[in-house]
């Protein structure tokens, strides 16, 4: 993030993704319905806990992502919360039918972590469609910031990252910038002391052991800190 920025100044784009080991791409290029993704969670045994509503034009394109996503092997467990949408309804249009999904896999199967370390704030659900991850995000840079960065993720994740959309952000659309306010002390500390120190570098700079031993806490405290900060920056509804 440049601190040179004014801090209503920032940009607003779409970034077009695709990267290897992804489940969310590998069951949207199978079948024909689409992904939302609502809310990640870093969990300290390295694994993502998130939140995805599945779409599609009829009942059996959705029950078919579904089903490829219980048989991939890039995920570790799906949980389908029913009592959360009345899914079997005969009132349902085309392209409305929907379910939702808690997925659990890999947290080194996902770019998340790469783009929120660089600045990358997304701010509206990332739609999956076709093999292609749409990602809504805020940055507080200019356009040569943005593409440094992005060539930083390309490289670290093997990532092919198109930006589809770009405008400026005004003071009405900083909402995403003002995030990190809603870190606590602890929180705060611990996600600025990881970027400083290259913990979100590739390859990593530092390691949890030592991030920990600087701070003087406990491993499982450090990471405890670091993924609630993460997901705080990540969920745009928290």
């Amino acid at each position: 993030m440049s601190k040179a920025q004014h801090p209503d100044s920032g940009l607003q784009l779409t970034l077009s993704i695709w990267h290897p080991d992804c489940w969310t791409l590998e069951v949207t290029d199978q079948t024909s319905a689409g992904l939302l993704a609502h809310a990640v969670y870093n969990t300290p045994e390295q694994n993502v806990k998130g939140l995805f509503t599945v779409y599609g034009d009829s009942v059996a394109d959705v029950e078919e992502l579904i089903e490829a996503t219980r048989e991939s092997e890039l995920t570790e467990s799906v949980l389908e919360l029913r009592e959360r949408y009345n899914t079997g309804s005969s009132a349902s249009t085309p392209g409305n039918t929907t379910r939702e999904l808690f997925v659990e896999y890999d947290l080194d199967n996902t770019i998340s972590d790469g783009l929120v370390s660089r600045g990358f704030i997304h701010n509206e659900p990332v739609r999956v469609r076709h093999g292609r991850e749409y990602w809504p995000v805020f940055f507080a840079g200019d356009r040569d910031d943005v593409s440094n960065h992005l060539d930083d993720v390309r490289d670290e994740y093997d990532a092919e990252v198109e930006v589809t959309r770009i405008t400026s952000s005004g003071r009405n659309n900083t909402e995403a910038l003002r995030r990190m306010d809603r870190l606590s002390e602890s929180q705060r500390e611990v996600f600025e002391l990881a970027r400083r120190e290259g913990y979100y570098d590739w390859p990593r700079g530092t390691s949890t052991r030592e991030l920990a031993a600087e701070l003087d806490v406990s491993k499982t405290t450090l990471l405890e800190h670091l993924r609630k900060a993460e997901a705080k920056l990540l969920d745009p509804d928290d």
